[in-house]
């Protein structure tokens, strides 16, 4: 396993790991995420090999490890979302007795707890976990801890980006992309807060088809500046000094596949996504008689949408508080 990464110790690494859910749908929220954790500064990249006792993949077999992959895989089937609860509820402190508040207070940045408070569907009260017993949860952050010594769980962070907050900032970037950035660099400002003195290693999806990321660095650190190491279509990677510690990022094509912290988070920003889409849909199909609920992707969303603009229109609700413009 390795030796135990020892909080403060100067020979550990964060390693951190950031992605989304919800880019393409018309309808809820965008929502991103990022993970992190301390190993020891020699501990492989790959950390579903650092941890074998503990995590798998989806490939791997079904034999009480804690799954972490890509949240497209592990979303899949009638129980992807009790799987997606346990991983992200696993390495959070508590484990059970959560309201969806508490979450929000100890993952959300910025503006994000109150822009969802503005929507009419959001229910803050809404205990969690949703479907897994809060037992199953404690049982397993028991076992993961057992069998991952080698790793200090950190933070899990999110930005959730509404409707409405989408649409603003799809005025001020013009471009959708930049609604995007907005969440990442978010993100990337709060790595900084992570304690002790070891580097920080960031691993991100690539942003669409971009190869070059040094204006985006700059404007998360602007205290700091960044060094190329090699921008291209299978890697762009990049380490800011001048900080009060180094930080190397690397974005990279399915990076989700490749670092478990990436893994981790994207199941973090779809599970925080699903509970909203559950409450949105809950609400409006309470309104809406007959109305089948959605997932928010285009041609299912503007079914939905048509169906429910009778309903806006009587309240008074603009189409750009609900329909995301891109």
């Amino acid at each position: 396993m390795g030796p135990k990464a020892e909080v403060g110790a100067v020979d550990t690494v964060w390693r951190v790991g950031l992605d989304e859910a919800g880019y393409g749908p018309n309808l809820g929220p965008l929502v991103l995420a990022s993970t992190a954790c301390r190993v020891a500064a020699d501990a492989p990249r790959c950390l579903w090999s650092h941890l074998p006792a503990a995590v798998r993949k989806k490939e791997h077999p079904d034999d009480g490890r804690l799954l972490i992959d890509d949240s497209k895989k592990v979303y899949h089937g009638k129980d992807g979302f009790a799987r997606l609860e346990t991983g992200v509820l696993s390495v959070l402190p508590a484990a059970r007795g959560l309201a969806l508040s508490d979450y929000l207070t100890a993952c959300a940045l910025g503006t994000s707890a109150d822009d969802l408070a503005d929507e009419p569907w959001f229910d803050a009260t809404q205990a969690l976990p949703s479907v897994v017993p809060g037992d199953t949860l404690t049982a397993v952050r028991a076992a993961l801890a057992d069998a991952s010594a080698a790793v200090a769980w950190g933070p899990v962070r999110t930005v959730v980006i509404p409707a409405a907050r989408f649409n603003c900032l799809l005025d001020e970037w013009q471009v959708k992309s930049g609604v995007l950035a907005t969440g990442v660099i978010a993100l990337l400002r709060a790595t900084l807060d992570l304690p002790g003195p070891g580097a920080i290693e960031i691993a991100i999806d690539k942003l669409g088809g971009r190869h070059f990321y040094t204006p985006l660095i700059h404007e998360a650190f602007p205290d700091g500046w960044a060094r190329v190491i090699r921008e291209g279509p299978d890697l762009c990677e990049y380490v800011v000094y001048g900080l009060a510690r180094e930080i190397r990022l690397r974005f990279e094509p399915k990076a989700d596949g490749a670092h478990l912290n990436v893994a981790l988070a994207s199941m973090a920003a779809k599970y925080l996504r699903e509970v909203c889409m559950a409450q949105f849909n809950r609400y409006w199909t309470g309104r809406v008689p007959g109305l089948k609920p959605t997932a928010g992707y285009p041609v299912d969303a503007t079914r939905f949408f048509a169906a429910i603009r009778d309903t806006l229109i009587a309240d008074g609700t603009a189409d750009r508080l609900v329909w995301r413009a891109k």
